[in-house]
């Protein structure tokens, strides 16, 4: 019996994202090959870290955890790579899994009003501490893509995005314990924030068969 909507997946609520710079030999061995990591400076590429809390008018309520360990390139069509991605709704793993063949797990979120912490099985995955700054005084929809595999598929799907930007002071830590500490080193060089946010997560598309 399924659990979960159907793609396209529409969320609604806010969200705090951090920008940071990756070493690109960290994160080679979690992408796949026919991937391309887009380099932004000798040896180093982009990511980052996603936290949200999708509630009322949602398809599903839940948070959500997402480590971007890239920017990538296939055939002229630009993305992230999610390595790890975490939330805390058993309907929202099966959703992920199965439509996006993202590799969701279970974890439990303690949001606070300017925190949130992140622990799967008693250990902290991490914890952010955040403050506004100044909100941009836009609300753009802007749209990305984001790439993933579900057996011997590559897939690419896309999502947009519709809220109130502003700039935050983020504190990050991620302890060495966490799945990605390896990944997300340091403070981030930028964080934003997204309220009144309306995400739309599009069907994913077959690029290729994997070798």
């Amino acid at each position: 019996m399924t659990l979960y909507p159907q793609a396209p997946w529409t969320l609604q609520g806010y969200a705090v994202a951090t920008l940071h710079l990756i070493e690109i030999d960290r994160v080679r061995s979690l992408i796949p090959q026919e991937l391309d990591i887009i380099s932004v400076l000798p040896g180093k590429t982009v990511g980052g870290v996603y936290l949200s809390d999708y509630g009322f008018g949602s398809v599903l309520e839940y948070s959500e955890l997402i480590v971007v360990a890239a920017a990538v390139t296939h055939s002229g069509k630009i993305g992230g790579w999610v390595s790890h991605i975490y939330v805390d709704n058993p309907n929202s793993v099966a959703g992920g899994r199965e439509i996006w063949g993202l590799p969701k797990e279970f974890a439990d979120f303690s949001w606070g009003e300017n925190s949130v912490t992140v622990q799967q099985s008693n250990s902290t995955l991490c914890t952010l501490n955040y403050n506004s700054l100044f909100s941009l005084g836009l609300k753009p929809r802007l749209g990305a893509s984001s790439f993933s595999t579900k057996n011997a598929d590559l897939l690419i799907f896309t999502f947009d995005v519709e809220a109130q930007f502003g700039l935050v002071n983020a504190q990050l830590k991620v302890p060495s314990n966490s799945p990605f500490a390896d990944l997300i080193v340091g403070q981030p060089w930028l964080a934003i924030s997204a309220t009144q946010m309306r995400l739309t997560v599009n069907a994913p598309a077959v690029l290729s068969k994997r070798p």
